[in-house]
């Protein structure tokens, strides 16, 4: 790849990045969150409760990070944690009645920021985003195992396949 084409897709990327992130700050404030606590609320709705160090993988967040998170999301009522039946030194994070009603305002937010950034785009096209940005995450996850000789990563297992259901010809 030359350094045009390098310069674009980074450009591309990075615009993105910063864009995405500056909407979701703005379609958040409203409900009183801020970017990263979103993902911590709808994680826990997904799963369930979980030991704070397991929500820190799962988020691809550092334990600091989601600390601080969990503690302002305490003080607000939307989460709970306290200590693992398992092992009193871990802690469990769960939401609350209140977290869970803002979870569910998350989720619908999420679906109005995701069809608004693919507006235009074609059905197909759209299918094919979230295994192409994958791809493209795993490829600079530094955190990721299996990375070889200088660095350089295996290449990723991204399929163009398309869903049955859009596979219309």
């Amino acid at each position: 790849m030359d350094f045009e084409q390098a310069d674009a897709v980074n450009q591309a990327i990075r615009l993105l990045s910063l864009r995405h992130r500056a909407r979701a700050a703005a379609l958040l404030s409203p409900l009183g969150l801020h970017p990263g606590q979103e993902a911590l609320l709808l994680e826990l709705a997904r799963t369930g409760p979980m030991i704070q160090a397991q929500l820190s993988e799962a988020l691809g967040c550092e334990p600091p990070s989601v600390t601080l998170m969990t503690r302002k999301l305490e003080a607000s009522g939307h989460i709970r944690r306290g200590p693992a039946p398992s092992d009193r030194r871990a802690t469990v994070v769960e939401l609350t009645d209140s977290g869970r009603a803002l979870a569910d305002q998350v989720k619908r937010l999420w679906c109005a920021l995701a069809e608004e950034t693919v507006t235009g785009l074609p059905a197909r096209t759209v299918a094919e985003l979230p295994g192409l940005l994958t791809a493209l995450t795993d490829n600079v996850d530094t955190r990721r195992a299996g990375k070889v000789r200088g660095g350089v990563a295996p290449p990723p297992r991204y399929s163009s396949r398309v869903p049955d259901d859009l596979d219309h010809g």
